[in-house]
């Protein structure tokens, strides 16, 4: 029983893998507001019902790539060690990020990515949407910190302040590849940009997660 629950999920990753690629294909070569649901779900091999049933809104087929890291930094609060404040954890985890090229930080220049970033931004319903996803994320990150001990409020500014400090850091990372500079170039700039938003946060809040 427990293989086939397996293999039923696999295969519905799969398929859930399968209609986003072919969507975000699509919308990068036509761009996202030419590209109907029928055409992504007949490209795809799946009925409408079935593209509904992954994914509710037409964004969703873009935007569920950020979703699957809105609660990124609430886990790394909550799997940090013992008496390490959260800032440092956060700052960590976010060089780390930087040095893999990891897409959400913006500094990947693989044409696809890049090109991918390009839409998100560019494109005014995806780039609205976004938000609800980082609201999704300051939520998480409030409960991690609350959980950690911090005050209620103190909490809630903290996160708001973190998550919009890594969406804007990301933002200039993407605007200096899209313009034509090499992750590798931009880097050592992308980490004295990391540092120094971290050190501001800590000059800020760091005192009033002491506690955390």
């Amino acid at each position: 029983m427990n293989q086939r629950m397996g293999l039923r999920e696999t295969k519905k990753e799969r398929t859930r893998e399968t209609i986003s690629a072919t969507a975000i294909r699509l919308f990068l070569d036509r761009g996202f507001d030419h590209v109907s649901i029928t055409e992504i779900a007949e490209a795809a091999e799946v009925s409408r019902r079935t593209l509904f049933a992954y994914f509710p809104t037409k964004e969703d087929l873009v935007l569920h790539r950020f979703a699957d890291h809105e609660s990124e930094t609430a886990r790394i609060v909550r799997g940090r060690t013992a008496g390490r404040p959260p800032l440092d954890a956060l700052r960590e985890a976010l060089l780390d990020a930087l040095a893999r090229r990891d897409p959400n930080t913006g500094l990947n220049d693989t044409p696809e990515i890049v090109a991918f970033l390009r839409m998100v931004f560019a494109t005014e319903s995806l780039a609205a949407r976004l938000t609800r996803y980082t609201s999704r994320g300051i939520e998480a990150l409030t409960e991690a910190l609350r959980e950690a001990g911090a005050d209620p409020l103190v909490a809630r500014l903290a996160a708001a302040q973190v998550i919009a400090v890594q969406r804007q850091l990301a933002v200039m990372n993407h605007e200096a590849l899209a313009d034509g500079e090499s992750a590798d170039a931009r880097y050592p700039q992308a980490v004295r940009a990391a540092h120094q938003a971290f050190d501001l946060l800590d000059d800020g809040l760091g005192s009033q997660l002491t506690g955390a």
